[in-house]
C-alpha cells in the first residue's frame, strides 16, 4: 500500500508545504509524519481555528508567535502570523527544533517526546519536572514511565499534557 491512503483530505493541501519545511529544518531523513500528527492533533488541518488560548494549524498563542517571530526573524520575515497556514508550519518545524535541541536525550523517541510535551505545556514546566523526576530516582533523560508521572500543575493541565506526546506518536503518527 502506498502510505498515502490514511492521510486526512484535509491534510492534502498542505502536504507539500509541510514536508519542505520539515525537509529544510530537519534534513531529509526525518520523519514528516510526527509534524503532520502534531498539526492533525492541534487543529485538525483547520487553519483559521481559534482555541481559547491559541489559533492557526499549529496553535500557536499570541505570545509564543510574537516570540517566535524575534528569535528567528529572517525565517518568519519578523512578523507573528499563526493564522497564515505557511507562517504556522514554518513556525512549527522552527519550534520543534528548538524544543529538540532544548531537550535532547540519547534516544530520538524521548527527546521528541520531550519536546511535544513542551510545546504543548511550556519548556519551564517539563524543566521542573525533570528535576522533580531526578529527585524521585527517576531517569530525567525518559520522558515514558519516568519524567511523565511527575507533574505540578493543575490537574487537567496534567491530563492534557501527559496525554499529547502519546496522541502524536502512538494514535496520530
Amino acid at each position: 500500500h502506498s502510505g498515502h491512503d490514511h492521510i486526512p483530505p484535509a491534510a492534502e493541501q498542505y502536504r507539500r508545504q509541510l514536508t519542505r519545511e520539515v525537509r529544510y529544518y530537519f534534513g531529509l531523513r526525518d520523519p514528516v509524519s510526527p509534524f503532520a500528527a502534531q498539526i492533525h492533533q492541534e487543529s485538525g488541518w483547520r487553519s483559521g481555528i481559534c482555541s481559547r488560548f491559541a489559533c492557526g494549524l499549529a496553535q500557536f498563542t499570541e505570545g509564543t508567535a510574537k516570540d517566535m517571530a524575534r528569535m528567528f526573524p529572517k525565517d518568519l520575515e519578523g512578523k507573528a502570523a499563526p493564522l497564515d497556514p505557511n507562517w504556522a508550519l514554518r513556525a512549527q518545524a522552527l519550534y520543534m527544533k528548538r524544543l529538540n535541541k532544548t531537550f535532547l536525550t540519547p534516544d530520538r523517541w524521548e527527546t521528541r517526546a520531550f519536546a511535544l510535551a513542551a510545546y504543548n505545556g511550556g519548556s519551564g514546566h517539563i524543566h521542573k519536572e525533570k528535576t522533580m523526576a531526578k529527585a524521585e530516582g527517576a531517569d530525567p533523560t525518559k520522558w515514558f514511565l519516568h519524567v511523565e508521572r511527575f507533574c505540578k500543575r493543575a490537574e487537567w493541565a496534567c491530563v492534557e499534557n501527559r496525554a499529547y506526546p502519546r496522541k502524536i506518536l502512538f494514535r496520530w503518527e
